[in-house]
């Protein structure tokens, strides 16, 4: 019986922060702020790679609006 590897679909802070390609510290920032989409399991905070992905095209679509 072949064993089937998990798909992760959530980030650590770390990963989200290696992922968006800015420093742990913003990401820290951030969600202490509640300004990034994320949830608190465990005293971990996680990030849906989906979520990030929309939260990043939300911030280039304000960019553009000015």
């Amino acid at each position: 019986m072949e064993l089937q590897k998990i798909q992760r679909t959530t980030l650590t802070m770390k990963e989200a922060a290696e992922y968006l390609g800015v420093s742990y510290w913003l990401i820290n920032k951030l969600v202490r702020r509640k300004e990034i989409p994320c949830s608190k399991v465990g005293g971990k905070f996680l990030f849906r790679v989906q979520v990030l992905d929309e939260y990043l095209s939300s911030k280039e679509k304000e960019s553009i609006k000015y």
